[in-house]
């Protein structure tokens, strides 16, 4: 398994934007996605700004096909005017 997490700074004021740009982009992966176990954006406790994605995958090929589905390519351009600045994102191996 992989895991991935992804952690965005968003602009004040962008939250709602930010906030519903992620959640149709949450139901399409939970809904589309098989090989990806976890979806799921958190807000930082203590900011209003700070989210972090939190994923799961089954695969190497699950995460793959998740970066090139339609929804989450279409995603992308909607979420970036939203950010502060680049996503940091962190892919981690499992441990069993």
């Amino acid at each position: 398994m992989i895991g991935v997490t992804a952690t965005l700074e968003v602009q004040d004021g962008k939250q709602a934007e930010f906030e519903a740009v992620a959640k149709d982009l949450m139901a399409k992966v939970k809904a589309n996605e098989p090989g990806c176990l976890t979806y799921q954006l958190y807000k930082k406790k203590g900011s209003e700004t700070t989210y972090v994605f939190m994923e799961q995958y089954a695969s190497a090929e699950a995460l793959t096909a998740h970066g090139q589905t339609d929804y989450f390519k279409a995603a992308g351009p909607k979420m970036g005017p939203c950010l502060a600045g680049a996503p940091d994102i962190q892919y981690l191996d499992i441990v069993e």
